[in-house]
């Protein structure tokens, strides 16, 4: 396995990881929330806030709930782990672009939220040395095999 498909998979790997377990924490801190629009419906989550205040927390709570994990951005992270793991079992490059976006993106949401966002930029740089590693096998002649007499 070359060294650019290694690097992309482990920053397919880090961002899967990352989306997942930020996914099954919430699940496992907020499980009467998410219980609750099973029983509810869907629509408890988004519902029109009532006078009473303790409804009207409790809605609250559901919006922060639903904006936390699965309206977060880490379902479309695992997407782009997926994706990123999938192009590099095939052999196509990730432009560069995209590991800086990822790299920008979770450090300012690791210091807006302390948290294992700091990861996402180990995974977009990956991402940056694998391209430029692309860009620089394209530059170079290829190797022709030594003949031996």
């Amino acid at each position: 396995m070359n060294t650019g498909k290694r690097l992309l998979r482990w920053a397919g790997g880090i961002m899967i990881v990352l989306g997942t377990v930020h996914l099954t924490v919430l699940a496992l801190v907020c499980w009467g929330d998410i219980t609750g629009w099973v029983d509810r419906g869907l629509w408890a989550v988004v519902a029109i806030e009532l006078a009473d205040a303790g409804q009207t927390m409790q809605s609250l709570q559901n919006k922060v709930t639903f904006w936390a994990g699965p309206g977060s951005f880490s379902v479309p992270l695992v997407l782009l782990g997926c994706l990123i793991w999938h192009l590099a079992g095939r052999g196509v490059p990730v432009p560069a672009g995209i590991g800086w976006a990822v790299a920008v993106w979770c450090a300012l949401g690791g210091v807006l939220v302390p948290s294992p966002f700091y990861g996402g930029i180990v995974a977009g740089l990956l991402i940056v040395l694998a391209a430029r590693m692309e860009a620089r096998d394209r530059r170079l002649p290829p190797r022709r095999p030594a003949v031996r007499p």
